[in-house]
Formats: C-alpha cells, sequence, structure tokens
C-alpha cells in the first residue's frame, strides 16, 4: 500500500485514543465527579469535563488522491485537521479487494484510528467484512449500497443540484447544440448526476443533443481525453468533464468546460466555466461530532450532499471563456439556484443509464 501519510504527523502522539478514552469513561466521570465536589462543595450542575483528546481519522482511498472524488474527500479531512478537529492520516492508491483488505486490517491492528474514511465502490465486500470485524472503530465508506452492521455509515456525492445547474448553463451556452458528457461507469452514482445534467440543459435548450460516454474507470485521464475529443468531432462545443483528462480536450480545442468535485478554474483559466463542487465537510463534522458524543448508529449520511445542506454547489461561473455567458442565463441559473434552496424546486433523481449513452469499448 502506499506509505500512510500525515499533514502533522506529530499532533497524534501523546493523544490517548477515543477507543481507550470511552473505555474508561464511566471510571473518569466518577473520579472527575469527586474532584469537582471537593473542589467546589458538591456543586457540580454547570460543570464540564475537559479533555485534549481528538479522534484519529484515516482516509483510505481506492485511487490516487489526484482522482477529484477521493480528492475532495481528502482536502476536507486535510481542512478539518488544520482546525483541529481531527488527527489525520492517509493512504491512496488501495485499488484491488485484496489491497484495500490488507490496508485497513493493518491499519486497524497498528494505528488503532477511531474513523475510517473511504471509498467502497471496488471494494464493496472487503470493506464490509472488515467493518464487521471491527466493530470498536467507525467506517464511513462512499458506497451505493446501505448501511450496516452498528459501525458502517454510507455516503455518496449526491451532486444533482449543481448538476442541473451546470446542465442549464451548458444549454443556454452551446451554439452547435450538441454537448459532450465524458463519465466513469454507468452506476446509480454517476447516472443520477449525468441526468440531472441532461435535464437541466433541457430546460434551457430542448434541441440540444448530449452526448454521453462512459470510459468504464474511474481514473483514466488519457481515455477521457480521447473520448472528449471524439464528442468535439462530432460537433461538441461544450464539454462536462465528470472525469479527469477532460478539460485538456476542452484546452486543446479551445473551448468551454463544466468541472468536477473542486471548482478546477485554476486548471484551465480560460476555459473552465464552472465547476460542480462537492464540500464534504458537512458530512465529515456530522461523523466527528457524533463520534466524539459517544458513537455513530450506522447511518445513510446521503443528505449532507444536498446544496440545502452546503454540501455541493456550483462554483462561481467564469464569464471570461470562449462565447461568453448570457446576462440572462446567469440570471435564469441564480433564481433556479434560489428555488432549489428553499425547496420550491427539487431537482428530479434518475439513477437508470442515460438514454443513447455509449462505453469505450463496446
Amino acid at each position: 500500500m502506499s506509505a500512510p501519510c500525515s499533514a502533522q504527523p506529530d499532533r497524534s502522539r501523546g493523544h490517548s485514543r477515543m477507543r481507550r478514552s470511552r473505555r474508561f469513561a464511566g471510571l473518569s466521570a466518577l473520579i472527575a465527579v469527586a474532584l469537582l465536589a471537593a473542589a467546589c462543595g458538591g456543586n457540580t450542575g454547570d460543570s464540564k469535563g475537559s479533555s485534549s483528546d481528538v479522534p484519529l481519522v484515516y482516509g483510505v482511498f481506492a485511487t490516487p488522491l489526484e482522482e477529484p472524488w477521493d480528492g475532495a474527500i481528502h482536502t476536507a479531512l486535510k481542512a478539518a485537521d488544520a482546525d483541529g478537529d481531527i488527527v489525520y492520516k492517509y493512504t491512496d492508491n488501495n485499488d484491488s479487494p485484496d489491497k484495500m483488505t490488507r490496508t485497513l486490517r493493518d491499519l486497524i491492528a497498528n494505528e488503532e484510528p477511531d474513523i475510517i474514511f473511504g471509498d467502497a465502490f471496488a471494494a464493496e465486500d472487503a470493506v464490509r467484512e472488515v467493518a464487521a470485524d471491527s466493530e470498536d472503530t467507525t467506517f464511513v465508506f462512499g458506497s451505493g449500497e446501505k448501511p450496516a452492521g452498528p459501525n458502517l455509515s454510507t455516503f455518496d456525492n449526491w451532486m444533482q443540484d449543481p448538476a442541473y445547474l451546470a446542465g442549464m448553463l451548458s444549454g443556454g451556452m452551446t451554439t452547435s447544440n450538441v454537448i459532450g458528457v465524458v463519465a466513469a461507469l454507468p452506476i446509480p452514482e454517476v447516472n443520477r448526476i449525468v441526468n440531472a445534467y441532461i435535464e437541466g440543459v433541457k430546460e434551457t435548450n430542448p434541441q440540444a443533443t448530449v452526448k454521453v460516454t462512459f470510459i468504464n474507470s474511474f481514473f483514466d485521464p488519457t481515455t477521457a481525453k480521447q473520448a472528449a475529443l471524439a464528442q468535439v468531432s462530432q460537433g461538441a462545443d461544450i464539454l462536462f468533464a465528470e472525469r479527469a483528462g477532460v478539460i485538456e480536450a476542452a484546452v486543446e480545442k479551445d473551448l468551454p468546460v463544466i468541472g468536477m468535485m473542486v471548482d478546477q478554474k485554476d486548471e484551465a483559466p480560460e476555459n473552465v466555466v464552472t465547476s460542480l463542487v462537492w464540500n464534504m465537510r458537512p458530512t465529515i463534522d456530522h461523523v466527528v461530532d457524533k463520534v466524539k458524543a459517544g458513537s455513530l448508529p450506522s447511518t445513510d449520511l446521503a443528505e449532507f450532499s444536498f446544496m440545502k445542506h452546503d454540501g455541493s454547489s456550483l462554483a462561481p461561473i467564469n464569464t471570461d471563456v470562449p462565447g461568453g455567458v448570457p446576462d440572462e442565463l446567469l440570471q435564469q441559473i441564480d433564481d433556479k439556484k434560489a428555488a432549489i434552496l428553499d425547496g420550491s424546486f427539487e431537482t428530479p433523481v434518475d439513477e437508470d443509464a442515460p438514454a443513447g449513452s455509449t462505453t469505450v469499448g463496446e
């Protein structure tokens, strides 16, 4: 496995683990009450205990962190570490069930993390097996399956809201009426984003055609770029980079492109018009708060990625891209965003493969 890394490795030294703290919670509480009673004449009603303990959190990722999906989780965990809420370490490129199993078991035996965040899509059975054997550890994994046992919670990037807005933007910008989407695999987690994007396109441009190509991989920038260039050759004049590699194609052809997971404007300031941004911090904060309070029951954490909970957003729109962005289109998008946030519009969720989509190699 990749060597475990830590943003601030020395901070974990001297911290007793949360699990160990919980084992002695009852005894500690009795001692604290006795001491407070002696010092304060027995009036302990307003007193609160304090502890320097923060949970040790590991990120265990299947892909390299250059892949935006895991990169978004990693970025949020680093921020929580910088804020002092957690001690964070990570390992990436655990790209097979066997490797994921070895990594998880080694970490639990040797590092005793309180919480493990990761992605289970490529190793679902392996993650669930290790979690079932490790009930003292809280597992929080990206998954298309349900939570399990007492300690495995699940999350996913429910980004249909910003996807719909990005689709509206693309539909209003295209002049060829052909738009290209290059995505990972036709699985529910990806389909709902692509379908929401297509529905957004339809709102502003019912005549547009959206070409969807799946590359059958979560991280293959070369294939993604080739698929995007093929769509351009078929008339696409704006691209949605659901996978890494598409932005490079947009730069090569000087076309506007929608980024994914993080604001990718810095990668191509003259071409990235906006990005779907996934903010994992609300999910992380909820998990950490629950663990600090005692435990996190296995939970479906999907709602914490919704736009109304600040779990996702559309990055600021860059109007300095080829063709520009009409002011009236910007207003349409602002109005729809307001409707999403106040609940008067609910983005449709469709997890079926988009009609007419193709997969590389078929």
